[in-house]
């Protein structure tokens, strides 16, 4: 029996944030030897912007579903020669249509929305509502205002450990996302010093810290047990919250991964503070892979 591929799903709207989100879709299906495919989804039938009028010689108003998703596999052929990519168009809710999309794909990749400073650094509501309710890891690309997906240059994939044996589908797309990278995976767990702490003797001082410490080292080992051993490891205990452990570690990272818990019988659940924090703050492309 043959397998089937699923492919790498990347959603665009013709802005200039869900083509840099198609560039690294395109590098991501062609790490994993996947076809990509390229989806617009709108209740509009036409995208309301400039950043594809200039490749079509005409006004933005006239630039239509077609165009856009025409133009996003276009680049992606060019970025990745003999990529397969295939286009859909979806006259449906966008958050709607890529959820279910995301249900026969491999990863679903989408970028943020802004023009303004302000709007840069807060996401748009589809990216977040897509990432807290899929089935499937979702890649939320964020960059500059070059139009060009942001260049792996640091050379090593993030990954925040939470608790649990349920998280090992996080730890694992991370050990993936490392190994076909040929990088380094670090590993990150935050612990918090008790509000408690005896300061009244000095035997004691410290104690309770140095014990929630070795906890969190206990829980790294634990979490990282079943990885591979062809993918090199790093380990990080941080004091501290973890969403500003992890928002530290994006600053070098090329891809930051995080947990998103869906709750039983329900249509997907809030990502909670640590999750809404990263994926705000990160300074890198963050993939929310989701447990049960």
């Amino acid at each position: 029996m043959s397998t089937v591929e699923l492919p790498v799903v990347v959603g665009v709207d013709g802005s200039e944030p869900s083509l840099r989100a198609a560039d690294w879709a395109a590098d991501e299906a062609a790490l994993r030897a996947l076809p990509l495919r390229v989806v617009f989804a709108s209740l509009w039938e036409h995208y309301e912007g400039c950043a594809l009028a200039e490749d079509f010689g005409k006004p933005s108003e006239e630039v239509r579903a077609e165009d856009i998703v025409t133009v996003a596999a276009r680049r992606a052929q060019r970025r990745r020669p003999g990529l397969r990519v295939t286009t859909d168009v979806r006259f449906r809710e966008a958050e709607y249509a890529l959820v279910c999309e995301g249900r026969n794909a491999t990863a679903l990749v989408v970028g943020t929305r802004g023009r303004s400073g302000l709007a840069e650094a807060l996401l748009g509501s589809v990216s977040t509502a897509v990432a807290a309710r899929a089935d499937c890891p979702v890649v939320l690309v964020r960059g500059n205002h070059d139009n060009q997906a942001a260049v792996a240059t640091h050379g090593h994939v993030v990954v925040g450990v939470g608790d649990g044996a349920e998280e090992s589908a996080v730890i694992h797309f991370a050990a993936d996302e490392a190994r076909l990278r040929g990088v380094p995976l670090t590993a990150v767990r935050a612990w918090r010093r008790p509000a408690h702490d005896t300061t009244d003797h000095p035997l004691l001082v410290g104690g309770s810290a140095r014990v929630q410490e070795q906890r969190a080292a206990e829980t790294l080992e634990t979490a990282l047990a079943g990885i591979p051993p062809e993918v090199k490891v790093l380990r990080a205990t941080v004091e501290g919250p973890s969403r500003r452990a992890l928002a530290i570690a994006s600053l070098d990272a090329d891809l930051l991964v995080v947990g998103a818990r869906r709750g039983g019988g329900r249509f997907g659940t809030p990502l909670g503070r640590v999750g809404h924090a990263v994926l705000h703050h990160a300074a890198c492309p963050v993939a929310v892979v989701p447990h049960y």
